[in-house]
Order: structure tokens, then sequence, then C-alpha cells
């Protein structure tokens, strides 16, 4: 089932704020930190269609990161971290593993699972009457990738993403094709 939903919508949305810090550089790979804020942009939380929660939240991650070279051309990534929510919904632990190898010179392809696991300390809330409406979610999807770099300074892209699993959240399929620009 395909649904178009046409409304009104501009401004800035929520903005992330982040920094990485290299913990360790190794043999086994690459250890990294990352801290992040999401600032609230410049919209109305009461918009019909708001650009994002119109709330603070703060993050924290450990990533880790490693060339397959020479075994295989490809790498391979994990995360995890935690999402402090000020206010609903409620906080979360990301996570995402990732793989992506180059099948040719021209031809990659990328496979992840990321998800997002609630804490559940958002509150329940009555939305029009409905009981069951939640502030605590989970949702796995699994992105599925294969691109074909044209030159070395742009590509093209198509991904499916699947969503695997989830917990008061609905459940899709995303497709995507996209054009990327290189800068040097």
């Amino acid at each position: 089932m395909v649904i178009w939903v046409l409304s009104k919508g501009q401004g800035i949305g929520d903005i992330d704020l982040g920094v990485r810090y290299k913990i360790l550089d190794r043999a086994f790979g690459i250890v990294s930190g990352q801290a992040l804020v999401k600032i609230p942009g410049g919209y109305g939380k009461t918009d019909p269609l708001p650009l994002g929660s119109g709330q603070y939240d703060y993050e924290l991650k450990l990533l880790y990161g490693r060339s397959l070279y020479p075994v295989i051309p490809g790498y391979c990534n994990a995360e995890i971290g935690y999402r402090w929510r000020v206010g609903d919904p409620s906080d979360e632990i990301r996570y995402l593993l990732e793989l992506g190898i180059d099948i040719t010179k021209n031809i990659y392809t990328r496979a992840k699972l990321d998800g997002i696991r609630s804490r559940e300390n958002g509150k329940k809330y009555d939305s029009s009457g409905n009981p069951t409406a939640t502030n605590n979610f989970d949702l796995g999807k699994l992105d599925l990738a294969v691109g074909w770099k044209v030159s070395s300074t742009w590509g093209v892209e198509a991904s499916y993403v699947p969503s695997l699993y989830g917990k008061n959240t609905s459940v899709g399929v995303t497709y995507s094709l996209g054009v990327y620009l290189k800068t040097p």
C-alpha cells in the first residue's frame, strides 16, 4: 500500500551537533567515542507537520571500524550508544552493525542492521482516546544497498530498507535511489 501525504512544512529541522574522538588505532581496528546533542530547529512544535521533536536529546556512542583489506576489499563497523531524551519519548539504546564490500572497482554493496531499543521510561499518553498509544518503541531495520561509482567524483546508489522488527511502531519498506557527488 502506498500512502501519499501532502502537507506544508518549512524551516530548519532538528540539528545534530557532535564530536568524535579516536581512542585506539591498532591492527584490530579503530575505536572511537562520540558525543552528540540534538538541538531543536526553528519551527513550531504545534505546526501541522513539525520538522522535529522540539526537544533537546543527548547521546554517547562507542564506535568500532576495521578494514577487511587485503582479505577482501571491504570494511566492517559496529556502534553502540545511549540517547537521553529530554521529556518523552523514552530514552534509547541505539546500535548499528555494518559490512561493506567492493564487488568490482566501480560496484560496491553494503548491508546494515540499524536498531533502536526503548528504555521503556516514556509515559503512556491518551491520544484521541487510544489507551495503547505510547512513547516507548523499538525498531530494527536492515539497509541493503548497491552502488555504482560512475567516475571518481560521482555515483549512483539504490537501497532496500525493510523493517525487521519493532514494537509500538509501524512496519514497512523503504526504497531509495540517489546520486552522490564527491568533493575534493
